[in-house]
């Protein structure tokens, strides 16, 4: 006879989610809802509003209500894949379709994922949309990760303030977060993966012998580390926000250990790059982007970082161009076309590269990548007529394999990397503040219609033609006052919203 095999964690009975009912509701119809959604303009730059407006009816043509059979409790956005839902591809959607919250509750995505948790707190990377079955066995080394649900969770947060949100998700999140201490570390505390669990299936990261895809190697894996380091800190400020200090008590000690970890033996003070530890305690000589969760995290010191950024600006490693390849340039299995991530650009990891310079304050370098990438990814719009899964580092062009109309997390490059580091359109909904950081000189631009908060309404223009004081001639329309500070070459400025 069967016996249950789990260690029931307390936490789990506090997950709302898994109570919930699917409440009917129509998907919403592109042409009725189009309005609902921030709408750029961009003095000659035609192609890029296209690609913009092409990528939100790519995405809304992929909305989906769950079947009977699935127990999903939401209308969500499919991964454009293989008609399954997977985590970490959900992950990054919402960076964009938090943009159109108004239009439709992307969000609510990742409710799904939340509702199938385990009573131990597991939850599986991939899911079937048809029955609502995990694709994998909890204890399989492929069956989770990467853990990015508080990030997506966070960056909602700082976009609309929903206390209410941040309260159903936490218990669901830290019972997340220890089933994966208790299931995926070595003594030494540390944490492993496989190429699946990773996000990045076929990087030649482990020693002859073991399959990249589906093998731990006895390696501690860099990017799971530190992806533990960015849960742990995040669940730590959602945890002060919503004042359950008890349950972040633990994740603090352990926060501050994998920190410690990664800086004293997964780094090489020859190369001044981190690596994966191998099963020897030696490290790997693999350049990973993977190695760049440390600045999401703000795990590394500023001399670190430094020496992050240079490679990022060698041709002879990661400067390719089409910015940032997934592998160094000067890596034997370096493909060309990309080959998935043996070189492949791909917007998930783009996305983290420039949150991470956000918060050394390396704006300048996040926004030449930013508009690298726009700038390849519009082009090849152009010439295809829609947006791909990854792109060649080598030419422009998509990467080979690469699926195309894939938003999709793609939908991340012509909407927020526009928006957050192209346009420099910052938003802080907690201290009720746009951070507008210009680095577009000689351009005209604006964005009506921009979700700020639950409850306010934003348009921003901006025409660095003109300066005012040393500054580009902005203005900042809201339904409610906010704070704008203004950042251009070098210099600060405080402004406030004029209320229509």
């Amino acid at each position: 006879m069967y016996k249950s095999t789990y260690i029931h964690n307390a936490l789990v009975s506090e997950n709302p989610f898994r109570q919930r009912q699917y409440q009917a509701e129509n998907l919403p119809d592109f042409k009725e809802v189009k309005s609902l959604l921030p709408s750029i303009s961009w003095e000659g730059h035609e192609d890029y509003i296209a690609c913009y407006n092409r990528a939100w009816e790519i995405a809304f043509s992929n909305l989906y209500q769950p079947t009977e059979e699935s127990g999903f409790v939401s209308n969500f956005i499919d991964t454009a894949y293989n008609g399954n839902i997977f985590m970490w591809d959900s992950a990054f959607i919402m960076m964009f379709g938090l943009y159109g919250r108004r239009a439709f509750n992307f969000q609510g995505t990742l409710d799904n994922f939340y509702a199938k948790q385990h009573p131990d707190g597991f939850i599986c990377r991939e899911i079937k949309a048809k029955n609502g079955e995990d694709q994998f066995h909890r204890y399989d080394l492929v069956s989770t990760g990467p853990n990015l649900l508080p990030w997506a969770e966070w960056v909602y947060f700082e976009q609309t303030k929903d206390l209410s949100r941040l309260e159903a998700v936490f218990p669901v999140l830290v019972a997340y977060h220890q089933w994966l201490k208790h299931n995926r570390t070595w003594k030494d505390g540390s944490y492993f993966a496989s190429g699946w669990a990773t996000g990045m299936d076929n990087q030649p990261r482990l020693e002859r012998g073991y399959h990249w895809n589906f093998s731990h190697g006895h390696m501690s894996w860099l990017d799971m580390n530190l992806q533990q380091v960015l849960s742990g800190k995040i669940l730590m400020k959602m945890g002060e926000v919503i004042e359950r200090w008890q349950e972040i008590e633990e994740i603090i000690d352990e926060t501050e250990y994998l920190e410690n970890y990664v800086n004293q033996y997964m780094y090489d003070t020859k190369s001044h790059f981190y690596y994966d530890r191998l099963k020897n305690g030696s490290l790997s000589d693999v350049k990973s982007i993977g190695a760049y969760w440390g600045l999401v995290s703000e795990s590394f010191s500023h001399d670190r970082v430094n020496k992050l950024c240079d490679y990022l600006e060698d041709p002879k490693v990661f400067n390719r161009p089409h910015r940032v390849p997934s592998l160094s340039y000067d890596h034997p299995k370096y493909q060309e076309y990309g080959r998935y991530w043996q070189g492949g650009v791909w917007a998930p990891t783009n996305y983290m590269v420039l949150k991470g310079l956000e918060k050394y304050n390396k704006q300048k370098l996040a926004f030449n990548i930013a508009k690298n990438h726009l700038d390849n990814v519009v082009s090849i719009y152009k010439e295809t007529g829609t947006l791909w899964e990854n792109y060649s580092p080598e030419y422009i062009a998509p990467a080979k394999p690469a699926k195309p109309d894939f938003v999709g997390w793609s939908g991340i490059i012509p909407i927020t990397v526009l928006l957050e580091n192209v346009f420099g359109i910052q938003p802080d909904a907690p201290n009720n503040t746009i951070h507008w950081h210009i680095q577009l000189d000689n351009d005209r631009f604006s964005v009506d219609n921009y979700p700020f908060a639950l409850d306010n309404t934003l348009t921003l223009t901006c025409n660095s033609k003109k300066l005012v004081e040393d500054f580009p001639e902005v203005e900042v329309r809201s339904k409610k006052p906010l704070t704008v500070k203004l950042y251009y070459q070098g210099k600060e400025k405080v402004i406030e919203s004029k209320c229509v």
